[in-house]
């Protein structure tokens, strides 16, 4: 059995990071891929990039008005001539034995679709590192992005994740989401019965915002399109995905406590809590700097997300608006 292999990009303006990730392939140990790249209607031309490649790797270039990275990655699938779909996002670079491996771990465990973890390079600045630390901690997501063990059931996620194309057409594919349509994706596979599984050789380094405020609106998005996920999905809801927004509500409480009462109870919790992220990125990352920027990038991530959740909730449950209405720039009409 060697499974064949189609790499999906949906990319819009990140011309520098498409050269990142091109140049990364490159270099592959196994080189029998195809890799089909979708402009989602870019203000940068792209195709001089792909160019430096065409020589190199096989590739096809698609350019198409502008629809979100849902639709447009089902546009590159139907493209594709392979037996498997990967998907990864324009923003990483993946190891020289990534296509190896992604073959290998088909092979050894047998599922419809699958995901891997995502890392910091070590050429990444120190904020870059920072916020790869906050989106993969146990403290934060509970390390559901990078360790199959830390999941009883693993969705992947479209900066890593690959599906049989077969099940990919089967199922429709991305939805209208233009956030959260990757765990939307994984959660309408299982409910049509498909599996999925963790690939713990086949990480991708991620190079994720460059600064706190886009980090701050990335995962603001995320929280509002987790209640819309809930309502979609009601078998797969967990009480785990309130956690941002009652770390924040504690922290409100906390200082309302202290100014009104006197007392710094809750908020001795808060100090412990960035006492143990402070230490824990220290250890894992071994700078000091980075460490402190983690805390601010773990602090951002909880605020933010659970504000985003909370939001979401209260405009789906108390107001009861369609997601479309409370979020419109959070879908996109299919053709």
């Amino acid at each position: 059995m060697n499974p064949t292999i189609s790499i999906v990009v949906a990319i819009f303006n990140r011309k520098d990071e498409l050269f990142e990730l091109l140049n990364s392939l490159t270099v592959q140990s196994d080189r029998a891929f195809e890799i089909i790249i979708v402009d989602d209607g870019s203000f940068v031309d792209l195709k001089p990039t792909i160019n430096n490649f065409n020589t190199i790797l096989d590739i096809k270039y698609f350019r198409k008005e502008n629809s979100g990275p849902g639709l447009t990655r089902n546009f590159g699938a139907g493209k594709a001539q392979n037996e498997w779909l990967v998907f990864v996002d324009s923003d990483v670079i993946v190891e020289k034995d990534y296509i190896e491996n992604i073959k290998k771990s088909i092979v050894e465990i047998p599922c419809d679709a699958f995901g891997g973890a995502d890392k910091a390079h070590k050429g990444f600045n120190l904020m870059q590192k920072a916020i790869s630390y906050s989106m993969t901690s146990v403290f934060t997501t509970g390390g559901i992005r990078g360790n199959k063990k830390a999941v009883s059931k693993f969705q992947p996620r479209s900066f890593n994740m690959g599906v049989k194309k077969e099940v990919f057409d089967k199922v429709g594919g991305f939805s209208e989401m233009r956030i959260g349509e990757d765990p939307d994706l994984s959660m309408t596979l299982w409910e049509n019965g498909y599996t999925t599984a963790f690939f713990d050789t086949i990480a991708v380094y991620h190079k994720r915002r460059v600064d706190f405020g886009k980090f701050s609106k990335q995962v603001y998005q995320f929280g509002c399109a987790r209640p819309i996920l809930n309502q979609r999905h009601p078998n797969y809801v967990k009480i785990s995905f309130a956690f941002p927004t009652l770390f924040m509500l504690g922290y409100i409480l906390g200082f309302i406590e202290y100014f009104i009462l006197g007392r710094g109870i809750i908020l001795a919790f808060y100090g412990l809590y960035t006492f143990m992220v402070l230490f824990h990125a220290l250890w894992v990352t071994k700078n000091i700097s980075i460490a402190g920027m983690a805390v601010i990038s773990t602090y951002i991530q909880m605020f933010s997300y659970g504000y985003g959740f909370l939001k979401s909730w209260v405009l789906l449950n108390i107001f009861r608006m369609k997601p479309e209405d409370a979020f419109p720039k959070h879908f996109h009409k299919k053709d």
